[in-house]
């Protein structure tokens, strides 16, 4: 049965208590073509009152897919649309949905915010939690972590749940009829754990912590060998080694890890540009474009020529398989430069994951590296670059 949770929220993961816990992995994966059928007694091993948490259209999916499969396990069903967001308002509606049900298990359906919904409603009902995406876009699936947000798409804090999934059923089959713009994301925000991870903890010496920068690495090579032929082959071998690479493999890097390997600047600049984009953008789509601000300010604030090429290699991987390089890629071309400011402040917070970054940033030059992913390397100086490239004189919009 499940443990006792706690359900603060906290604006990181970070934490000062010296007893170090590690939430690895959901306690069962069920993996493969079709398997949602079989999948169905595991979830009745679990409960007979399932409350299934999709977003609109996911609910259309689970409705055809889910429902008929559960109902044969003479299971007691009701389904919930989280909305537009894992918000407030949204999980005080669904608990009130669980209780009125007396559900007894919660079923997350859909992408990375209606599995962190569910995640978050069973923590918070102390009630275990089965997680089935419908895209390859997130390891939301596989992680102990929710991301809570405003109505309106603004990142406002993450919870660190006590534990990973009870059941995860990766159904290739699901993951297929997802429009391939979820599967780029994620592979946007399964590379940024190489880029990340080895920055915040690449030095460490703990035993897993090494583990996971190791996997993060194989992970990074497996999507830069492998991505672009899985994108041209849906439902192919390679294509579901993908995705088991975004699904899966940037789970267990998070899980082995914790949160110091978790997030470092790319994830930081993600949550500055929710408070600017509202859902003009998806969460891979946002991290894959903070990968290149971290590896810019890499070079301007350190003059780190490997950071320097790194970009360069991304930009051509991002080019081929269709990543945004620069803010109009978000459609953020028409920022103000007041707009923009917003967007780094609140990468900026001061328990932001950006501070895990062995250098400390300030506001203009956090500005200069997001308007300059695309700058050429230069073989100048880089910390010359801050006065090339500082927002002081931009005109009001930043193009």
């Amino acid at each position: 049965m499940p443990n006792n949770f706690s359900t603060q929220p906290s604006l990181s993961t970070q934490t000062s208590s010296s007893l170090f816990t590690l939430t690895v992995s959901p306690a069962k994966v069920i993996r493969g073509s079709g398997v949602l059928q079989a999948a169905a007694a595991e979830i009745a091993c679990l409960g007979s009152r399932p409350l299934i948490v999709a977003g609109e259209y996911t609910l259309t999916i689970s409705q055809q897919n889910l429902q008929p499969v559960l109902e044969r396990q003479q299971l007691q069903t009701v389904q919930a649309s989280y909305g537009a967001d894992c918000c407030e308002a949204s999980l005080k509606s669904l608990k009130k949905t669980a209780k009125e049900h007396k559900a007894d298990v919660i079923i997350g359906v859909g992408g990375g915010k209606a599995l962190d919904t569910a995640k978050l409603v069973a923590q918070q009902l102390q009630l275990p939690v089965v997680t089935i995406p419908t895209s390859g876009a997130t390891c939301a699936a596989w992680s102990a972590l929710s991301n809570v947000y405003s109505e309106d798409g603004a990142f406002l804090y993450d919870v660190g749940l006590s534990r990973c999934p009870d059941l995860l059923i990766l159904d290739y089959e699901l993951i297929k009829t997802a429009p391939q713009r979820t599967l780029v994301a994620g592979i946007g925000d399964a590379i940024a754990k190489w880029y990340e991870a080895s920055v915040s903890s690449g030095h460490l010496q703990d035993t897993l912590i090494i583990a996971a920068v190791q996997q993060a690495r194989v992970l990074r090579d497996i999507l830069l060998q492998k991505s672009a032929v899985a994108l041209k082959e849906p439902g192919s071998e390679v294509w579901q080694e993908v995705v088991d690479a975004t699904v899966l493999l940037a789970g267990v890097v998070g899980g082995l890890g914790g949160a110091q390997c978790r997030t470092v600047a790319a994830h930081a600049v993600h949550n500055g540009l929710t408070h600017i984009s509202g859902h003009g953008s998806i969460h891979g789509e946002k991290v894959a474009f903070g990968i290149l601000v971290q590896l810019r300010l890499e070079e301007m604030l350190q003059g780190n020529q490997l950071a320097a090429s790194a970009r360069q290699q991304l930009l051509k991987f991002y080019t081929e398989i269709g990543l945004p390089q620069k803010l109009s890629d978000l459609g953020l071309g028409n920022i103000t430069l007041s707009e923009l400011q917003t967007a780094a402040e609140i990468a900026l917070i001061p328990n932001s994951d950006i501070h895990r970054l062995p250098f400390k940033v300030a506001l203009e030059q956090l500005m200069a590296a997001m308007v300059s992913t695309t700058a050429p390397i230069d073989s100048r100086d880089s910390r010359d670059t801050t006065n090339r490239v500082s927002p002081k004189g931009m005109s009001d919009e930043v193009l």
